[in-house]
């Protein structure tokens, strides 16, 4: 082989692995990631900061993943908190543990979930925060199980669900925000978006954060997430759900009932929005009487949107210390 063929090898051979390590590289934010067996699910997850520090769980939503929070994290640690971030059912390296449990999407299903893993995990009382999904289950936890919850920081304020409300219609322009419900809810939707997964996941980050300029490097690193067996199943029966097309498991119905009553929440609370988020949200009037605690809202600025942890870490970390002492 003369020299300039072993040239030309050798340089296509270096670039083909930066490439790889830099495609890589961004997953290893939090290291190794652990697992555990919690109720149905053997839950993957990262930690990260003391042992011994006060806990913190950070919940992520749809179409995203724990790696909204790999900048909230180490502002968390440096503070001496404990900080736990699960994959939700569907999401990472989370997994059912028996083939016959019912691919559930519901509200109550995530909600216990997150029991189990605290039970798992023996952290009592942590404070709960997230986005989305994740600010949804954070505030099932606080509305239900008050005890286990110290306080909570929720993005866009208070999203406890009522499948039977959800059948009032919305103004036009609200519809609009949830067009991909109404796509979800045909056999076509189903099968576009397993097809289409990451297309469609990076159009919504689009469209939810709109003044986010996302690398596609930090897209790609949450978007492997959604390479989970149950995904989809997980997705489309969530939405399905909402708008009461698909049943939940009957051995929930209790919790939904409570849920569907709209129960106060009593912890310390610090509810947050973005000033560009473009996805549905309420105004913070119509949820603010359904915090009866210590309670105050905040308005992140600066162009915003829904994923607010990963566009303002430090406003979402902020947030978390400040209602740890309420």
């Amino acid at each position: 082989m003369n020299q300039n063929r072993r040239e030309f090898i050798g340089a296509t051979l270096m670039t083909f692995l930066a490439g790889k390590i830099g495609a890589i590289e961004p997953r290893r934010a939090f290291g190794s990631l652990k697992q555990i067996d919690a109720g149905v699910l053997n839950v993957g997850y990262a930690e990260a900061g003391p042992a011994s520090g006060p806990p913190v769980i950070l919940l992520h939503g749809w179409p995203y993943d724990i790696y909204a929070f790999a900048d909230v994290a180490p502002l968390l640690t440096a503070k001496g908190y404990r900080v736990i971030m699960p994959f939700l059912r569907g999401y990472g390296t989370t997994r059912f543990l028996s083939a016959e449990t019912p691919r559930n999407g519901q509200q109550a299903a995530l909600g216990v979930d997150l029991i189990a893993l605290l039970d798992a995990l023996k952290i009592q009382k942590p404070i709960v925060a997230g986005f989305d999904w994740g600010a949804r289950t954070a505030n099932i936890i606080a509305a239900l199980w008050p005890e286990r919850c110290k306080a909570l920081v929720s993005v866009s304020g208070y999203l406890i669900g009522n499948p039977a409300a959800n059948q009032k219609p919305l103004p036009p322009s609200a519809e609009l925000q949830w067009w991909y419900q109404f796509y979800f809810a045909t056999e076509r939707g189903r099968a576009g978006y397993a097809q289409y997964q990451k297309e469609f996941a990076k159009l919504i980050w689009q469209l939810a954060s709109p003044k986010w300029q996302f690398s596609d490097a930090t897209f790609d690193r949450s978007a492997a997430s959604f390479d989970n067996p149950d995904h989809v199943n997980i997705v489309i029966h969530n939405y399905r759900w909402r708008l009461g097309l698909a049943a939940g498991e009957p051995k929930f119905d209790e919790l939904e009932k409570r849920l569907a009553a709209g129960p106060v929440i009593t912890v310390p609370t610090i509810t947050m929005e973005g000033d560009a988020n473009g996805a549905f949200h309420p105004d913070p009037s119509a949820y603010a009487k359904k915090f009866s605690g210590k309670y105050a809202h905040r308005l992140i600025t600066g162009g915003v949107g829904h994923n607010l942890p990963q566009e303002a870490p430090q406003a979402f970390s902020d947030a978390v210390i400040e209602v740890d002492g309420y």
